[in-house]
């Protein structure tokens, strides 16, 4: 038998808001395989995330613009249309987010998201301001799946790790929450979220 679930997690990106760095590039760059080696090779998977831990964009950019000075344009095209990226929100995820609020359900999120950028979302997406709060992981130097991040979102928010509930659509973050102590399920769509949520007593 679990433990009682009193407070729900929700990961951001992949989970609530869809995020695809193709969409623009696909019309900047029409060469699939020219756009495969920029996100190989420049803007990449790592690059990305250090500005999730914190890093400013305009470091970025300048870093791999010293290194890759050709394709200044496309580096400084992955912030300025960043915005196309986040392209739409998961309405049945968000509508079972919105209905665990209205029952009075404690409701947080943790997210791997760059400061800037999260304030951006916050005006595309006015449900973000739903849950009771939120860990931005370039707000503090911190990015899941490290264990100080789940431990610093459970000291702030007054969490108990067993009696709490975390949904993120990487396993790799979902061990990481695992390993501070916490419940957590891997997302993979709406339907399979309303099971996992029964499967913890709540429905």
């Amino acid at each position: 038998m679990t433990n009682e679930i009193r407070h729900i997690v929700f990961d951001i990106g992949r989970v609530l808001i869809h995020y695809d760095p193709q969409i623009p590039f696909s019309r900047l760059i029409p060469d699939e395989a020219e756009r495969a080696w920029l996100f190989a090779n420049v803007c990449t998977h790592d690059w990305n995330l250090e500005q999730d831990r914190g890093r400013a964009w305009e470091e970025a950019e300048g870093l791999l613009i010293r290194d890759f000075p050709r394709h200044e344009d496309n580096i400084r095209a992955f912030r300025k249309y960043w915005h196309e990226m986040v392209s739409h929100a998961y309405e049945d995820t968000v509508a079972i987010m919105a209905a665990l609020v209205a029952e009075g359900r404690d409701v947080t999120m943790l997210t791997n998201f760059a400061a800037d950028t999260f304030k951006q979302a916050r005006q595309l997406f006015p449900f973000l301001e739903l849950p009771r709060g939120v860990t931005v992981s370039g707000e503090i130097g911190l990015i899941k799946p490290d264990i100080a991040i789940y431990h610093k979102h459970a000291r702030d928010f007054s969490l108990d790790p067993a009696h709490t509930l975390f949904i993120d659509d990487s396993e790799r973050n979902v061990e990481g929450a695992r390993a501070a102590g916490w419940n957590a399920v891997l997302f993979t769509g709406a339907e399979k979220l309303k099971s996992d949520l029964l499967a913890h007593g709540i429905g």
